[in-house]
C-alpha cells in the first residue's frame, strides 16, 4: 500500500474527518431542534 505524503485534498484521512464532522453537525442540529421545538431555519430567522 502506498504511503500518503500529503494530508490535503481527497485523502482517506480528510474524508474520514469530513464524515465525522458531518455526523457531529447532524446530531447537534437534531438535538437543538428537539430542545427548542423549532427547526434550524426558524432559529436562524429564515422562515
Amino acid at each position: 500500500m502506498a504511503e500518503e505524503s500529503t494530508k490535503f485534498g481527497f485523502t482517506e484521512i480528510a474524508e474520514n474527518w469530513n464524515g465525522r464532522l458531518a455526523m457531529l453537525g447532524f446530531i447537534i442540529g437534531l438535538a437543538t431542534e428537539f430542545m427548542t421545538g423549532q427547526g434550524i431555519l426558524s432559529q436562524l430567522g429564515l422562515m
